[in-house]
Order: structure tokens, then C-alpha cells, then sequence
């Protein structure tokens, strides 16, 4: 065979390579984008899951692979800037955690394929057809199911048997979820006795304020449903709430090794891990719409039990027998 004819049916075959591949040509930079939640000094050991598995699959930053990452720190407007930053950037694919910064990316692009983590129920709140067949540009990683909001309402009415009415506290702009987890709480909590108030906070200023208010109430608790906002602030809603003797459960991972009372969470960092695994896939020519919804498979019952005994709290033994994480 002539060379001039080898070269030209080395080109055509070129052509119908598949993306497996393609991907992994050296000169092929793969580009992800990342709006993720809160700070790097809080959440950046679980994105460090995914990157150190992408390693392992053969993607090295720098060599095959570029991240472009954007921290929204709990701010509605960050996170909406971010947004289109980041489509500005033409990455292969963007991931986004939470469901306040997946709805920031898709207001800004339907074409960009995008892959969510730590969004709640996403076929009740409308980002997929099904937890099967996604859709043609979206998967991912979800959250709770909403009815989660009984258990926490449940496990809080087990700690402190006198509770009487809860307070439901997110941001709305950071948090639209919340609504729905307020629902599944109101109709666990009618059943239990339990009055409940929602407590929308924007600002440091109302989230002592409410706190506040729900102290003046005998036998008053708290729940904190997920919301990046009142995480980057839990610190202080700790201290309020300690203050205040107010009995607090949360969907944070971090909120009881942080002083908080209880948390009834997720846990993420498998999920994280798994994603590697999605993008890999993804890169190497699987369609977004054939990669399933994954759902949670562990969750976990932390006590702060100092923070029990300060709040003069006994905790009891059913709660004692169902705790996977005590801090003491």
C-alpha cells in the first residue's frame, strides 16, 4: 500500500474511533466544572474523595484533566454568578452539589451535561424524569427523600420527650428544598403533638433572632434541613442554641463534632467516590441519560453527649441503642 494511501485510511479510521479513545489521547484535556457547597476548609475532603479516584482511573490534573472549581459559601447570589461563570468556561461536564447550585447551572445552560451530588429527591423537585433514565444531560447523586423530615422531628421528640413545638430554620434563597422537607415534618410532628413553626433566615442577625424567639417558648426544639447556608453557619447556631437551651437536629455531618446535640445525615463521602466513577464513564463515551440516579446506602445517628449533658438531657435508651456516632 502506498503511503499516501495508508495515511488517508488512517484518517478515516481515525474518524470512527470511539470516545473511549479519544479520551485518552495525551493531547486531550478534559475540563470539569464544579459549583460546590460551602468553603474549601469545609467541604473540600469530600471532593478530594472524587479527585484521588480519578488518579486511580488514570485522569491527573495538569496532564489529561482541568478542574475549574467555584465555592458558593452559602450565597444566592454567588452561586448564581458562579453559574454562568463556569458555563462561560465550556467544560465537558459540570458538577453540581446541592440543590440551590443545580438550579443556578441549568438556568444557565440546558446543553452543558451536568452531574448533581447532595440534591434531595431530584424526581420530586423536577431535575430528572426518573431515578432509571435521568434524562439526556443530567445524573447524579441524591440526598434524602423528603419524608426524611419525620424522622428528624421523630428522633428530636425521642431525645427530649417534653418537646412541644419545633422551629424549621433555612434559607430560602440557598435552600428552596426546605419547603418540602417542612411538609414531611409538619404531618410526622401532628402525630407526635408537635406544633411546628418555620423559621426562614437570611442573615446572621435572624438567625439569632429566631433562635431567640423559639427560646421564649417552653419546650421549644430546632431542626436544621439541608441548606448550605445555616452549615457555613453552624458555629454560631451551636453557640445560640447552647445558650438558649434549645435542642437542636441536624442534616449537617459536621454539626455534632462541632458541639451541636444530634444529626441524622447522609453520609457523602461514598457518593463523592462514585461520582470519579460516573465521570470516568461519562469521558470514556457512556451517555449521561444511561447512568442511573444513585440513592443513598448509609445513614448515621451522631449524639454529642457533652453537649446532652449540658443541655440537661438524659439521653434515652433508645436513642442510646440506635446511635451509630457518639462525641463525647
Amino acid at each position: 500500500m502506498r503511503r499516501r494511501e495508508f495515511i488517508a485510511l488512517l484518517g478515516g479510521a481515525a474518524a470512527t474511533w470511539p470516545l473511549a479513545a479519544y479520551a485518552q489521547q495525551p493531547n486531550r484535556i478534559r475540563r470539569i466544572g464544579g459549583l460546590m457547597n460551602g468553603t474549601p476548609d469545609q467541604d473540600g475532603f469530600l471532593l478530594k474523595g472524587s479527585t484521588q479516584t480519578l488518579q486511580k482511573l488514570g485522569w491527573r490534573e495538569r496532564d489529561n484533566l482541568q478542574f475549574d472549581m467555584r465555592w458558593s459559601e452559602g450565597n444566592a447570589e454567588r452561586m448564581r454568578a458562579y453559574a454562568v461563570e463556569l458555563v462561560g468556561l465550556s467544560p465537558d461536564i459540570i458538577l453540581a452539589s446541592s440543590t440551590a447550585n443545580l438550579t443556578a447551572v441549568l438556568r444557565a445552560t440546558r446543553s452543558i451535561p451536568v452531574m448533581f451530588i447532595q440534591v434531595s429527591d431530584p424526581v420530586a423537585q423536577g431535575f430528572v424524569a426518573s431515578l432509571a433514565r435521568p434524562g439526556d444531560n443530567i445524573t447524579g447523586f441524591s440526598a434524602y427523600e423528603f419524608s426524611i423530615g419525620g424522622k428528624w422531628v421523630d428522633l428530636l421528640k425521642k431525645m427530649t420527650p417534653s418537646l412541644a413545638r419545633v422551629g424549621v430554620m433555612s434559607n430560602p434563597d440557598t435552600a428552596p428544598q426546605s419547603a418540602l422537607f417542612l411538609r414531611s415534618i409538619e404531618a410526622a410532628a401532628s402525630s407526635l403533638g408537635v406544633e411546628v413553626s418555620a423559621a426562614p433566615v437570611r442573615t446572621p442577625a435572624e438567625i439569632e433572632q429566631a433562635i431567640g424567639n423559639l427560646s421564649r417558648q417552653s419546650n421549644s426544639g430546632l431542626i436544621l434541613t439541608t441548606d448550605t447556608f445555616t452549615t457555613v453557619h453552624q458555629e454560631l447556631i451551636i453557640s445560640l442554641t447552647a445558650r438558649h437551651r434549645v435542642p437542636t437536629i441536624a442534616a449537617s455531618p459536621s454539626f455534632v463534632s462541632k458541639g451541636g446535640l444530634m444529626a441524622y445525615t447522609v453520609d457523602y463521602e461514598p457518593q463523592f467516590r462514585q461520582a470519579a466513577f460516573y465521570v470516568d464513564k461519562f469521558f470514556k463515551g457512556t451517555k449521561l441519560a444511561d447512568l442511573p440516579v444513585q440513592t443513598p446506602t448509609k445513614f448515621t445517628l451522631a449524639v454529642n453527649l457533652k453537649t446532652a449533658a449540658a443541655l440537661g438531657i438524659e439521653v434515652p435508651l433508645p436513642i442510646l441503642m440506635s446511635i451509630d456516632e457518639v462525641v463525647e
